[in-house]
């Protein structure tokens, strides 16, 4: 028993070590902050729309998140 306890120690020091051997990101500013958001929300919204396109039937429905996805690619470009 003391031989699975002194194992854990031992991988929980091993990550803490790779933790800290990572390289600092410096912080970033309320706009970079907001543009990040931003971002990650669109790659959700992209995510999610093509679940739907995958699982659609119907040929209107699918042009119609076809064009959504678009959308949301071009939002994309614009936000780099």
């Amino acid at each position: 028993m003391a031989r699975g306890w002194e194992s854990k120690s031992v991988e929980q020091q091993q990550a803490e070590m790779a933790e800290s051997r990572k390289p600092a990101r410096p912080p970033l500013s309320p706009e970079e902050q907001q543009r990040e958001r931003k971002s990650q929300g669109l790659l959700l919204s992209r995510k999610r729309l093509m679940q739907r396109l995958e699982a659609a039937t119907n040929s209107r429905h699918r042009q119609m998140l076809a064009q959504a996805i678009a959308e949301v690619d071009r939002q994309l470009k614009l936000s780099q």
